[in-house]
């Protein structure tokens, strides 16, 4: 079905943050899969512990226990401070888990409270409750009504926070940095401010980590950049290194709420999508990854500033990137850069963005800046 504008190229092999078409020609991505490929494309150790799993077992359903997503559960718990995951397919799938949850944990609770306050610009997904929390009107009318019980604010305004969030509201539901929206990163206390408010009203804080989780931004997880602890949290896109795979962690007194029958997943934390998780986590470590992506970040945030400084804004946090125009120019530069084989995507009509692979070097960066420098020229003679 026509729902995406793929870009007219087939890739058949990769490697790192490099990709090769059916033609041979060699693409530097810095689109990452859409932030997914963190450890880069078929990191070896990722494709043996995918192959290793896939040769000894592939699935048997959440009916009965395998020891990797037993193993997963596990380490992401270290991660978390003893969160407890439930595992799905995709960010949409961990959204919807997250929603149920804090219906079911506001029943019990903090009865009568069932609105989600989500914020404007937002997203958090396709499926109808997450489209529901997803603040972009553009993608929810064509497909009215949507579910109830959702309100959005302002982006980064404690204060309009501050005014809605009451006796019944469950929870609030919010990304450390909007990615779908252009990379927006707000004032460095509003998480903390959300923290605050919803400690004072009894209500569950979700983070939609999604995309800046798993080292994108040179954490584990955003929130660590605020020191901000969330009671539910969202993970998909990086966390099998490529594989579908999502995840909706809660602190363990939350995650008591939900009852056996009241949520599931078939495919859900499934033996070889657990595995590729385990091997993604431990490359992250032993590569340094989540200290690269800081490091070439900044380098990254340098070197875009100085092309585009003076007819743009650079921001982000790590490895994930936007470069905001202050006109609709993110098609032009995006297809410019793809025919030099650089791959960025055009996230708005007036944004780009980047978030390659976290295992980018110096050289990588600097290859990147110097196309990039050509796409400015021309862009600005056409």
């Amino acid at each position: 079905m026509a729902t995406y504008k793929p870009w007219p190229v087939t890739f058949t092999s990769g490697s790192g943050a490099l990709l090769r078409d059916t033609e041979g020609n060699e693409y530097l991505d810095f689109a990452g899969g859409i932030a997914v490929a963190s450890v880069g494309h078929a990191h070896p150790r990722v494709s043996a512990a995918i192959a290793e799993q896939a040769a000894a077992l592939i699935h048997v359903s959440n009916l009965y226990g395998t020891e990797p997503q037993q193993e997963l559960a596990a380490r992401l718990a270290s991660l978390t401070g003893g969160m407890h995951s439930f595992f799905c397919n995709s960010g949409a799938e961990a959204v919807e888990a997250a929603i149920k949850l804090a219906r079911r944990h506001a029943g019990d609770v903090k009865p009568g409270a069932r609105t989600i306050v989500a914020t404007d610009g937002g997203f958090h997904g396709r499926t109808f409750g997450a489209l529901a929390a997803t603040g972009q009107p553009a993608k929810q009318e064509p497909f009215r009504p949507l579910p109830a019980g959702f309100v959005h604010v302002p982006y980064g305004d404690a204060d309009a926070m501050e005014a809605i969030v009451g006796d019944d509201t469950a929870a609030v539901i919010v990304e450390p940095i909007q990615g779908e929206n252009g990379v927006v990163v707000p004032a460095p206390d509003y998480l903390g401010e959300i923290r605050s408010l919803c400690d004072r009203t009894g209500t569950l804080l979700i983070l939609d980590e999604v995309q800046t989780g798993l080292g994108r931004t040179g954490r584990w997880f955003a929130h660590e950049h605020s020191g901000v602890i969330p009671d539910v949290m969202c993970l998909a896109k990086a966390l099998a290194g490529g594989l579908p795979m999502g995840a909706c962690l809660a602190r363990p007194d939350i995650a008591a709420a939900f009852r056996a029958g009241d949520h599931a997943s078939t495919f859900g934390g499934g033996p070889v999508q657990s595995a590729a998780a385990l091997a993604m986590l431990d490359v992250i470590e032993s590569e340094g990854l989540i200290e690269n992506a800081a490091h070439m970040g900044e380098l990254l945030m340098k070197g875009l500033d100085a092309l585009f400084g003076s007819r743009a804004t650079v921001r982000g946090r790590g490895l994930m990137i936007g470069v905001a125009f202050e006109s609709d120019v993110s098609r032009a530069i995006a297809s410019a850069a793809f025919d030099r084989h650089l791959l960025v995507n055009d996230v708005t009509p007036s944004v780009i963005r980047l978030s390659p692979p976290l295992v980018i070097d110096e050289s990588d960066v600097a290859r990147a800046l110097d196309v990039l420098e050509e796409v400015r020229d021309e862009v600005a003679k056409a």
